[in-house]
């Protein structure tokens, strides 16, 4: 199990030549999961190609090559700005799963699935036992990334996991090599089975349905579908030392430092107060921007807690799944 960078709600794309099938799987899908369907092939393909993508992460890279070979640079990496994309309402409307049906007439479900290749969304195959080598011979050729038998019992909550494990995989996908390389430095928890089999519990806890990396302090932004903000803070053992350090070296009050350094308490000061650490504005009213820690022992022991984290801490005002979804389907006026 792996940790994304960021994960956010997507739109998973029902194509079959039956519009009564599709009306009634995409009622039956749980409702947090947007979903768009098509019934004809070019009609869908000609969405896929007009759809919103993914754009460069916004995150500010440095190439610093004064000290190093031009095959060698040093690379900075501006995490802060990876939740700029709770802002934008497009991330909503991005397809990160395709559910097509195999047998139709315009072409096939593997034909489909071969024309939208170049795309990063996963592709599940819904077919007819009378598909299944085909399937097969698909998935073998990495058109496809799960095919689910539409004759199945369980077809339909099968098809329901998939779609949310898929999702997953879209994210993980996308920002693998950065994830890997941040993982490196003070975000070891990214690589960290046990840190990732948390997070998926405090999404289901919570009611969380999105959640990014942030920086200073080191941890994970969580929101809800309101768009109330949730921070995990997470701290190494160097990371509490360095809260420790950066308290002491700010004349923080004794009993502050004491439990700093006995591990009861893990800090997050106003961000503006300074990066989330201790400045001198907290005085003896330090216990207000503290909780006490669990402990998760994973590749190396960590300290978490969750904060509230107002809206106002964000430097663009977040656009809410809420909100999104509404827009697709207006609340029924009951007074009219």
């Amino acid at each position: 199990m792996r940790l994304p960078i960021f994960a956010h709600p997507t739109t998973t794309v029902l194509v079959d030549d039956s519009d009564s099938f599709l009306k009634s799987l995409s009622f039956q899908l749980d409702p947090l999961l947007p979903s768009k369907t098509f019934h004809d092939t070019t009609m869908a393909l000609d969405w896929f190609n007009a759809s919103t993508r993914r754009a460069d992460l916004p995150l500010h890279v440095n190439f610093d090559i004064l000290n190093q070979t031009a095959d060698q640079p040093n690379v900075a990496v501006d995490v802060r700005r990876i939740h700029d994309l709770c802002a934008s309402h497009h991330r909503f409307t991005i397809p990160s799963v395709l559910v097509v049906d195999y047998s139709m007439p315009q072409m096939n479900g593997v034909e489909f699935c071969r024309q939208i290749e170049y795309l990063p969304c996963k592709k599940i195959l819904f077919t007819g036992a009378a598909d299944e080598k085909i399937a097969v011979n698909a998935f073998n050729e990495g058109l496809i990334d799960r095919f689910i038998r539409k004759s199945d019992d369980d077809a339909l909550d099968r098809l329901e996991l998939e779609i949310l494990a898929m999702q997953r995989a879209f994210f993980v996908d996308q920002a693998e090599t950065l994830r890997d390389l941040l993982a490196l430095h003070d975000y070891s928890f990214l690589r960290c089975n046990t840190m990732a089999s948390l997070v998926r519990e405090l999404y289901v806890k919570h009611g969380f349905v999105e959640h990014y990396l942030h920086s200073s302090p080191t941890g994970i932004l969580f929101l809800d579908q309101h768009g109330r903000a949730t921070l995990m803070v997470i701290e190494t053992e160097q990371g509490m030392h360095a809260q420790y350090e950066v308290a002491r070296d700010n004349d923080a009050p004794q009993s502050l430092l004491t439990a700093l350094q006995e591990r009861r308490v893990l800090p997050f000061f106003p961000p503006e107060a300074g990066a989330g650490m201790y400045s001198v504005a907290a005085g003896e009213q330090w216990h207000r921007y503290c909780c006490a820690p669990q402990i998760l022992q994973g590749r190396e022991r960590y300290y978490w807690a969750l904060f509230e984290f107002p809206g106002h801490y964000l430097e663009s005002p977040v656009y809410p799944f809420s909100e999104f979804l509404n827009s697709r389907h207006p609340p029924c006026d009951l007074a009219a």
